[in-house]
């Protein structure tokens, strides 16, 4: 019934994420078997996306 202090006490018994073996990075999900930051085994290619990086400004210039 509680939902709070008790409960979070909990939540670091079990291993969520270990190391992955295409990136190196601490993002592998044991329980949904692929990674998180590269996206081993889920995909061939790496997970990477355009919002990532920002973008150039570009700005005109007013004469």
């Amino acid at each position: 019934m509680v939902k709070g202090t008790t409960s979070f006490g909990k939540r670091g018994r079990n291993i969520t994420h270990i190391r992955c073996r295409r990136c190196g990075h601490h993002s592998f999900n044991v329980r949904k078997g692929y990674c998180a930051h590269c996206g081993f085994g889920r995909s061939k290619r790496i997970r990477r996306y355009s919002w990532q990086n920002k973008k150039a400004v570009t700005r005109i210039r007013l004469v």
